[in-house]
């Protein structure tokens, strides 16, 4: 028995349906993986400028604290000089 020209369109019509959903799985899988790779690459992002600004903050702090040294050294110095300048003064 031959199948009725219905039958047949239903049954292409059902194959495309199920092509369709397919191509359409296809899609959002593609679109779910490419937004995964995009949070990835956002992260290390993220993590290497994390890293940059501590990194420049690190930095900044030695800079001061060598700048403060230097300045403390200079001050000592300048102490020390003042006090060889200055005649003693003996009371005898």
């Amino acid at each position: 028995m031959q199948k009725s020209v219905r039958s047949k369109a239903e049954e292409k019509f059902a194959a495309i349906q199920k092509k369709d959903a397919q191509a359409l799985s296809d899609r959002e899988k593609a679109r779910e993986e490419e937004a995964k790779h995009v949070g990835k690459l956002r992260a290390l992002r993220l993590a290497k400028q994390a890293a940059d600004k501590e990194a420049v903050e690190l930095a900044e702090a030695a800079k001061a604290k060598a700048a403060k040294a230097k300045a403390t050294k200079a001050a000592k110095a300048a102490k020390a000089k003042a006090k060889k300048a200055t005649p003693a003064t003996s009371t005898d």
